[in-house]
């Protein structure tokens, strides 16, 4: 008895058995067949190329600019992408409206190369923009008195962070090491006095 496992007739199970192209085709890979290598060697390729593609695709900018927001003039066109680069999305976390797909990072971008288009310099669209939505909207906000908590928040945070765990391993140790009171010293000696009688 062969080693097919189909019902078809002893005739047509020899399909995938020949060394034709097209039996090795219907077999699925990395499938070793009698005298053949199991195609490991390919498996690995494929999910190398996988992983390299992946990291590619990751590791590369997200372009969220739309081409019929683009800027005919590519000497505007790279001034406004530098100036989308300093702007941060409201909708999303830490992107810049450039890397955003938000309808709102949309406007923005649209009036950015308004903007650029009238004639401001970079610094003046970013003012321009930082008036109408605050300093929540750059991506660096300056070191002022108004953002003070933004760029000295987690440096305070770790300071209490780490005086909190501070504190609590200094209480753990000294409950750990604090001397027995009279009346535990009694206890204790009562208790090992019953222990060494028995």
């Amino acid at each position: 008895m062969t080693d097919c496992h189909c019902e078809e007739p002893l005739g047509r199970r020899s399909n995938l058995d020949r060394q034709s192209s097209t039996g090795a085709r219907l077999l699925p890979p990395g499938t070793a067949r009698k005298g053949r290598p199991s195609g490991g060697r390919n498996d690995s390729i494929r999910l190398a190329a996988g992983v390299v593609m992946l990291l590619l695709a990751t590791t590369s900018p997200a372009q969220a600019v739309r081409p019929d927001e683009m800027l005919a003039d590519p000497g505007l066109e790279a001034r406004a992408r530098e100036v989308g680069r300093e702007l941060r999305c409201l909708v999303c976390r830490n992107q810049s409206i450039d890397d955003s797909d938000a309808d709102l990072a949309h406007d923005l971008r649209v009036l950015v190369r308004e903007r650029i288009k009238a004639g401001d310099s970079d610094d003046r669209v970013i003012a321009y923009v930082r008036a109408r939505y605050g300093d929540f909207v750059l991506l660096r906000p300056p070191f002022e008195l108004g953002t003070l908590l933004l760029w000295g928040g987690p440096l305070l945070l770790l300071v209490i962070g780490g005086a909190a765990l501070a504190r609590f391993y200094r209480s753990r140790r000294e409950a750990a090491v604090a001397p027995l009171s009279p009346d535990e010293r009694r206890r204790l000696a009562s208790i090992l006095g019953e222990g060494s009688e028995n």
